[in-house]
């Protein structure tokens, strides 16, 4: 069997999510991988310094972990850009991310990313590691997504991604229908902030305003609503 760099980096893609949910056995990557022989795979990857296996325990090595956060970025924010921006069908995200994780360069990546607005979560609620764009905060190309506090009073925006500190805040907006998808309308700013959704007007405070994530509203847009 050859082994292909694109079966590796479906391997460390895996490895990365189990890492999340704090699950590092050998067994259970082996049961859920949709690799062909992922025996053989992992084999490599431990002869090439990418894995290391102790009994049924396997953890990346500093290598194996940075490979996996770029391929976990780009196939994250590929997610972002196909979903909200381009607005393909779950399906087509995740045939096409899949793509994109491999194809992606650095360069072409950070840009994403700003264009983007640096967001911290993917479609899906999972973290987007950080690139070195979100620490210099690149200001070379216009964000196309913008916290819903830079929207000027009368601006309608379509929310992107929602990044609440508190979990309990994320669940009051989804009362009100604040939700990834929907068109809001901003009406003011000052002593808080107000926002049409839908028929209803709801006032938010700024720290609130300031998680929630947007694209101001092109013509079409308004069918959202």
């Amino acid at each position: 069997m050859t082994i292909h760099e694109h079966d590796i980096d479906e391997l460390l893609e895996l490895l990365w999510t189990l890492k999340e949910r704090n699950v590092d056995s050998l067994g259970e990557a082996l049961r859920i991988s949709e690799q062909e022989n992922p025996e053989r795979i992992i084999e490599e990857m431990e002869n090439a310094a990418l894995v290391e296996i102790k009994g049924d325990k396997i953890s990346l090595t500093k290598k194996g972990d940075a490979m996996a956060r770029d391929i976990i970025r780009r196939h994250r924010l590929a997610e972002v850009l196909l979903s909200q921006i381009f607005e393909l069908s779950d399906e087509a995200v995740h045939a096409e991310a899949c793509k994109f994780e491999h194809i992606l360069g650095p360069d072409v990546t950070e840009s994403v990313c700003t264009f983007l607005g640096h967001p911290p979560v993917c479609n899906h609620g999972n973290p987007i590691p950080r690139g070195e764009c979100c620490q210099r905060f690149k200001k070379e190309m216009k964000p196309l997504v913008l916290p819903l506090t830079e929207l000027s009073p009368g601006e309608d925006g379509r929310i992107v991604f929602i990044a609440p500190k508190e979990h309990k805040r994320l669940d009051k907006l989804t009362t009100f229908g604040v939700v990834p998808g929907s068109t809001i309308k901003l009406h003011q700013k000052t002593p808080s902030f107000i926002i049409k959704i839908g028929e209803t007007d709801l006032a938010i405070d700024e720290d609130i305003a300031k998680e929630i994530y947007v694209r101001r509203a092109e013509n079409g847009d308004n069918r959202k609503r």
